[in-house]
């Protein structure tokens, strides 16, 4: 009887109950999950979410209108080597998306369609390799559940549907990740080896810090010293194989502009070279000037912006433990990259949420063995669930004060998209809410993962299917281009003065800059001297913070509010004869 009621005895009793409680659980959703229906319900919610609203908007602030200036003026001027934005070279980043973009604008002639099918399609390409790897390193369901839990990252799905190079960039780390993972857990894989140094050449000369995935090598080469299981032994060849394959697709685009600089003994290529290979990247990382953020920026941004997947670690950690005490290099190197590659961003002073998007697909892979367990606990369902109907009355609520004249909720939706349409904007939220409240009511608390994952793909698709309707002309400049086109009219030229990208990409004419880097009041004098030369002809699209005392200013034509931006077109009547502006 003593015996019975020993404290490790009883502790050994509770652990065992509890350890058949979890088999349990594993086994029940083992027993209902269907292998061949959720690949097909999962890459049908995968295309409908990510390339709903394709083809329905223009690119938007920031980067998507630059790059997409520059894919276009690629395939219009024949000049690939040098990305160009307006009449300037275009230094800040390596040329890969924008080389896309131009082929796929090459092959549509669709600039809606082709500006954002790159990155819409390596994102499906990095669900594709999640779900491969996690099946081979596991089982079926766990890449299936690694896959569902990256597919409703906010921070995954948002950047997914941006034309920007980050989703590229993820593409290229986690097929780096996959390759090196594949030879060195499942290996020997001489070709994934070499596909995976080579995957990270391509992500360098996508946006420079390519190279992160390879900091896997490094937990990889500290557990084979150790003698962990089922880590595959790499020759000295091997390696020295994988850094040329490392360095190929760098060296392919390196050595023909480096040559390009050398023969022009042009300045202006010389400084293109020494912004994009120094400033760039070595002085961007260790000297950043912009975006500064404390060490700890990156743990919000997990805490908030890996939200649903990142809820799971209470559950998943102590699984993590366990499997690191016998030693499970399938657990460690995807965990110790996760790791490494946030204390990699994070000794930088200038931060960037998306600097950390290549450990988002190993964090869900590590996570796949046990999220069907986790998802299927009763107080994981129902802290889902509340949370799906909360967020889906927030939305319908929102959405209903700003639709039934709520002036003030009107106007600061309004102020926040950039538009004028709020109320517009408003039924956009009332039919996510709507939407979303009747798919965590169909799948109730005994689905609630599902319930959210459903409420986040109602908001994605109304954002996608309104949103971009609704915010277009505003967030593209659209709006004031056709604006502008239409009171000069079809014969007039046109110049633009502090400019932005989406300016020159939605003129209706070729319009003519004088600089985009240069000091705004340079390129103001410069296009006026342009415009005394044809002054019945010409017009100057000007911002409003370069508005100077030689305008007449009831001679200028107020154009509107676009990208939280004032416009104003000026005739050559509304300068003033002789005047020398004052400096500012």
């Amino acid at each position: 009887m003593i015996a019975e009621h020993h404290p490790s005895l009883m502790k050994a009793k509770l652990a065992s109950k509890r350890l058949e409680q979890e088999m349990r659980c594993i086994l029940r959703a083992m027993m209902t999950f269907d292998a061949r229906r959720e690949r097909l319900l999962f890459w049908l919610t995968a295309i409908v979410v990510l390339f709903a609203g394709l083809g329905l908007r223009d690119p938007w602030p920031a980067d998507e209108p630059r790059f997409a200036l520059v894919a276009r003026q690629m395939v219009e001027s024949g000049q690939w080597l040098f990305p160009m934005r307006g009449d300037e070279l275009y230094p800040d980043k390596p040329p890969l998306l924008m080389w896309l973009q131009a082929i796929l604008l090459s092959i549509t002639g669709n600039l809606r369609l082709s500006f954002l099918l790159p990155t819409l399609l390596a994102s499906v390409g990095t669900l594709a390799l999640v779900r491969d790897l996690g099946r081979r390193l596991w089982n079926t369901e766990a890449g299936a559940y690694a896959a569902w839990a990256l597919l409703f990252a906010v921070q995954f799905t948002f950047q997914a549907k941006r034309a920007q190079i980050d989703p590229l960039l993820l593409f290229c780390t986690t097929l780096s990740a996959y390759g090196l993972l594949r030879h060195l857990l499942q290996g020997p894989d001489a070709r994934w080896w070499y596909i995976g140094w080579g995957a990270a050449g391509l992500g360098v000369i996508s946006k420079g810090v390519g190279v992160v995935a390879l900091l896997l090598l490094l937990p990889a080469v500290w557990a084979g010293r150790r003698r962990w299981p089922g880590i595959t032994r790499t020759s000295a060849r091997q390696w020295l194989g994988g850094i040329g394959m490392l360095l190929l697709p760098i060296l392919a685009w390196l050595l023909p502009m480096l040559w390009a600089v050398k023969t022009s003994q042009d300045p202006l290529y010389q400084a293109y070279a020494d912004n994009i290979l120094l400033k760039q990247t070595a002085e961007r990382y260790a000297n950043a000037w912009h975006h500064h953020q404390p060490w700890y920026y990156f743990i919000k941004v997990m805490a908030t912006q890996w939200l649903p997947a990142i809820f799971a670690l209470p559950w998943v950690i102590p699984h993590w433990r366990a499997a690191l005490r016998a030693r499970d290099a399938r657990i460690l190197l995807p965990l110790a990259g996760v790791v490494l590659i946030v204390l990699f961003f994070s000794f930088s002073s200038g931060k960037r949420e998306v600097y950390i998007l290549p450990a988002l697909p190993l964090l869900c892979l590590a996570m796949g063995p046990w999220l069907a367990d986790v998802s299927h606990r009763p107080i994981v369902r129902g802290i889902a669930f509340v949370t799906a109907l909360s967020f889906a009355l927030t939305l319908l609520g929102g959405g209903f004060a700003v639709v039934l004249g709520q002036p003030g909720f009107e106007a600061k939706l309004a102020a926040i998209a950039g538009t004028e349409n709020g109320n517009a904007l408003g039924w956009m939220l009332v039919i996510a809410g709507a939407a979303g409240l009747l798919a965590a009511l169909f799948f109730k608390s005994v689905r609630g993962v599902a319930g959210l994952n459903a409420v986040l793909a109602a908001l994605w698709l109304s954002y996608s299917l309104i949103g971009y309707l609704v915010l277009n002309d505003a967030s593209s400049a659209r709006g004031l281009m056709r604006a502008t086109g239409q009171h000069i009219g079809k014969d007039a030229e046109l110049a633009l003065v502090a400019w932005k990208e989406q300016n020159l990409l939605m003129a209706d004419r070729p319009a003519r800059t004088f600089g985009f880097k240069r000091e705004a009041a340079l390129q103001l004098r410069d296009a006026r001297a342009w415009q005394a030369e044809r002054p019945e002809q010409r017009w100057l699209l000007v911002e409003n913070e370069v508005i100077d005392n030689c305008f007449k200013p009831d001679s200028l034509t107020a154009m509107g509010i676009y990208n939280r931006r004032v416009w104003y077109l000026a005739s050559a009547e509304a300068t003033l004869p002789g005047c020398l502006p004052m400096q500012r």
